[in-house]
């Protein structure tokens, strides 16, 4: 029986100006892969610099994690907006971490959306094609990350590309397989071993428990763990020291 492999992805350089959000260079010891913000949600071009070079440093792939250009939001908060400008927005965010990837030596390797863009473009096929259509123009050899089942996936493939099966190693899940939104007080796992617990589920069988008790299969490419709570250091070492000592290799797609 060959290895179980999974990506261990981190929303990063969500730094700006001044004010300083997460810890990256820490982090980066335990994940796989690497979103870098890019400048809408949050991140500035030192930001990114500075991101990418760290990541290099510790051989985890770099990738554009461009969201909706709502800074007091932090990106998570729904706007009205076209697939034309969210062709737009995608292809200058991703452009930009593309341009400093460049500078580096080093090649951009995935995209994922941040926040009520991924969300967003989860449901909404017609906003997940204008995505989809964006990485592929950018570069066909790029990998985009979507939450696993969502339109997204299915927007890159029917683009050609390669896409990456997304779970949450600390968001519920609901019955028809998204994530339980952030408005609501069950959204997020706050006990790292309930957490730890999902994620192993989800990679070695394929499965996880519904707020509504149904099991809902779905498929583990690559796992998000947030960089952003003031846990997140712990819980993405504790994550890192599970699946390892489950046997599962963690290792870029």
């Amino acid at each position: 029986m060959s290895q179980l492999t999974v990506d261990l992805n981190c929303d990063m350089g969500e730094s700006f100006g001044t004010w300083h959000m997460g810890n990256d260079s820490e982090l980066l010891t335990y994940v796989s892969s690497a979103n870098i913000a890019c400048g809408f949600h949050a991140g500035d071009p030192a930001t990114m610099k500075k991101t990418v070079r760290l990541a290099l440093e510790k051989g985890v792939a770099i990738g554009a994690h461009p969201g909706l250009p709502d800074l007091v939001g932090f990106g998570r908060r729904e706007m009205a907006v076209s697939a034309e400008e969210v062709y737009d927005m995608v292809v200058y965010q991703a452009g930009a971490l593309m341009g400093f990837a460049k500078a580096e030596g080093a090649a951009l390797h995935h995209v994922k959306p941040h926040g009520a863009l991924y969300n967003m473009a989860a449901a909404n096929a017609t906003l997940a094609e204008a995505i989809a259509e964006a990485v592929a123009r950018l570069d066909e050899q790029l990998i985009l990350y979507g939450l696993a089942g969502s339109e997204l996936v299915k927007a890159g493939e029917k683009y050609g590309l390669r896409t990456a099966s997304e779970v949450f190693a600390d968001r519920t899940y609901q019955a028809d397989g998204t994530l339980t939104p952030r408005r609501q007080s069950d959204a997020l796992i706050t006990n790292p071993e309930q957490a730890i617990r999902q994620v192993l589920r989800m990679v070695k069988e394929g499965k996880v428990q519904s707020q509504q008790g149904a099991e809902v299969s779905i498929k583990a490419d690559t796992i998000c763990i947030h960089g952003d709570g003031p846990h997140a250091l712990p819980f993405a070492r504790l994550n890192h020291e599970r699946l390892v000592s489950e046997g599962i290799l963690i290792k870029a797609l």
